[in-house]
C-alpha cells in the first residue's frame, strides 16, 4: 500500500507531466500551426473553423466546444480523468491565449512535421497521465478501453472527417497540410503511450522444450512463464506431456530467437503476438542488463 508520501510524489509526477504535455502542445500550435493558418483538430479545429467565421477568441471557443465531450466522459470514464482534463483543458487555453512565439520556418511540409511532433508528444505525455488535452479525444479513450482500437487511429478519423469539411468551407491546401500534422500527431500520440520498446510475446511448443528454455536465457537472456501441456494428437501422432514456453523478447531479436528453437527443433510450433505493455518480472533485467551479469534461476511465472 502506498504511503502519504508515495501518493503525494505520484500526484505531483502526474500534474508535472501533464504540464509539460500542455506546453508541448502549446508549441505546436502556437510556434507552427496558428501563425502559419494551418488547421489542428479536434475540439480545437472546431474553435478554429468558426472563428474564422465568426469573431470570438479561440480560447474561449476551445472551453466552449470541449463541455459536451466532457459530460459524455463524465459518464463514460473515470471522474478523475474528467478533473484532470478540465484542468488541462482550461490549461491549454490559457497557454494559447497568452503564449506569442516567434514563426521559426515557414516551410509547409516542415511545419506540418513538427506541429505534429510537438502536438503528438503533448497528447501522448497528457494521456499517459489520465488526462486529455482536447475534449475529442475522450472519445479516442473511450473507444480504446472498449475496443482496442489506438487513440491516435480513432483521433485520425475524427480530424479527417473535420479536415474534409475545413477543405469544403476555406482552403484544400491547408486541409491536405492539417491531415499530414495528424498522420505524425496520431503516431507519435501512440508512440508516447505505448512506449519506445517494441515487444513481441512468442509461445513455443517442442517436445525439446527443456533444451529450448534453457537456450532462451542463456542465449537471449530473457525469463519466461511455462505452462504444463497435456497429450495431444497432432499430424505426427500422440505426443507426451510437456512445458510449453510463454517469453516476452524485444522485437530486434525475433530472428534470432527463431535461430534458436531450429538448431533444437525445426518442427517446433511457434506463435507470434504483439504486446503494448509490460511491468516487472525478469524482462527489464534483459532490457537492460549489462555485460556479464548473470540472471536468477528460471522457474515458472518467473516472467
Amino acid at each position: 500500500m502506498l504511503t502519504k508520501r508515495a501518493k503525494f510524489y505520484r500526484l505531483f509526477s502526474e500534474y508535472f507531466q501533464i504540464a509539460l504535455g500542455i506546453i508541448l502542445a502549446s508549441i505546436g500550435l502556437k510556434a507552427f500551426l496558428l501563425p502559419n493558418g494551418f488547421m489542428d483538430g479536434g475540439v480545437t479545429g472546431i474553435a478554429l473553423l468558426v472563428n474564422s467565421f465568426v469573431d470570438i477568441n479561440i480560447s474561449y471557443l476551445l472551453i466552449a466546444f470541449s463541455i459536451p465531450f466532457l459530460i459524455i466522459g463524465y459518464f463514460t470514464v473515470s471522474k478523475r480523468i474528467i478533473l484532470k482534463s478540465i484542468i488541462s483543458i482550461l490549461g491549454l487555453a490559457l497557454f494559447i491565449h497568452f503564449e506569442n512565439f516567434e514563426i521559426i520556418t515557414e516551410d509547409k511540409l516542415l511545419i506540418s512535421i513538427f506541429g505534429g511532433l510537438f502536438l503528438g508528444a503533448g497528447i501522448g505525455i497528457a494521456i499517459r497521465n489520465g488526462s486529455v488535452l482536447d475534449g475529442s479525444e475522450i472519445l479516442g479513450v473511450f473507444i480504446n478501453d472498449r475496443f482496442g482500437i489506438s487513440i491516435g487511429k480513432v483521433i485520425l478519423v475524427f480530424n479527417v472527417i473535420l479536415f474534409a469539411i475545413t477543405a469544403f468551407l476555406i482552403s484544400t491546401e491547408i486541409a491536405m497540410y492539417s491531415i499530414l500534422t495528424y498522420i505524425v500527431t496520431a503516431k507519435v500520440t501512440d508512440l508516447v503511450i505505448e512506449g519506445f520498446e517494441d515487444f513481441i510475446g512468442v509461445t513455443i511448443v517442442s517436445k525439446d522444450y527443456e533444451k529450448i528454455k534453457i537456450a532462451i536465457i542463456t542465449e537471449l537472456g530473457a525469463g519466461m512463464t511455462l505452462y504444463k501441456g497435456r497429450k495431444g494428437f497432432g499430424s505426427k501422432g500422440e505426443i507426451e506431456d510437456f512445458d510449453i514456453i510463454h517469453t516476452i523478447i524485444n522485437r530486434i531479436d525475433i530472428k534470432k530467437m527463431y535461430r534458436i528453437v531450429a538448431n533444437i527443433d525445426e518442427d517446433a510450433f511457434i506463435v507470434e503476438f504483439d504486446v503494448n505493455n509490460i511491468k516487472g518480472g525478469v524482462l527489464r533485467r534483459y532490457l537492460n542488463k549489462k555485460k556479464g551479469k548473470k540472471l536468477p534461476p528460471f522457474f515458472p511465472g518467473n516472467l
